[in-house]
């Protein structure tokens, strides 16, 4: 995508002003279709249904877990694209997650340091700097709403830049093509968010 025209950026401008949880936007569908190129990172586009859909393409499921980690433990396999979150007695929750594309991927252990509902975004400066090379500016900021990347909620990481966190695009859910964040429909990720708290280990594998 080349740069932004003047047409695109006024209704970008339109929508970060009425981003509110739950309320309607102005600009959404030029909003979402800088933000889906952007977080698409070049990849080719995935045909879809309603893009206002919070439901995942691939249903959360309980599973059987004979696994090392105790009862209430979060898991990302990104080679499988899956979260599993613990629930003891032999038991997980199994959700389909999307995964950072080729050379974001990354593993390691940490705990959810944060949650938010709705959360804002600030894209982390790589990343304005990475888009800009590509003739993209990013905003400094977006708030939180129906049409922000981070979709309706958000589990932070440690100290990371990675989230667990919903998104407005159910489609890329089972993909790899974030920028690292585990990605989730929101319906999945509210259901998540209801299961967990801050501290909460995660464990993400390759």
């Amino acid at each position: 995508m080349g740069k932004i025209g003047l047409g695109i950026k006024a209704a970008l401008a339109a929508a970060f002003m009425m981003a509110a949880p739950g309320s309607p936007l102005v600009g959404t569908a030029a909003a979402e279709s800088l933000f889906a190129r952007i977080i698409r990172g070049g990849q080719p586009r995935v045909e879809h249904g309603t893009r206002n859909s919070d439901k995942s393409p691939i249903p959360r499921e309980t599973v059987r877990y004979d696994g090392p980690h105790g009862k209430g433990t979060i898991i990302v396999n990104t080679s499988e694209r899956r979260l599993y979150y613990t629930l003891g007695n032999g038991r997980a929750l199994k959700y389909a997650v999307g995964v950072g594309r080729q050379g974001f991927t990354w593993a390691g252990t940490n705990r959810v340091s944060r949650k938010a509902e709705w959360p804002g975004w600030t894209p982390p400066p790589q990343m304005i700097r990475r888009e800009a090379r590509k003739g993209r500016k990013l905003p400094a900021h977006m708030p939180g709403g129906p049409n922000n990347p981070l979709g309706a909620r958000a589990l932070y990481i440690g100290s990371t830049l990675y989230r667990i966190h919903g998104t407005n695009q159910p489609w890329t859910v089972g993909q790899a093509m974030s920028s690292g964040c585990i990605r989730m429909a929101n319906d999945d990720v509210k259901h998540l968010y209801e299961q967990v708290g801050v501290g909460t280990k995660v464990v993400v594998v390759r």
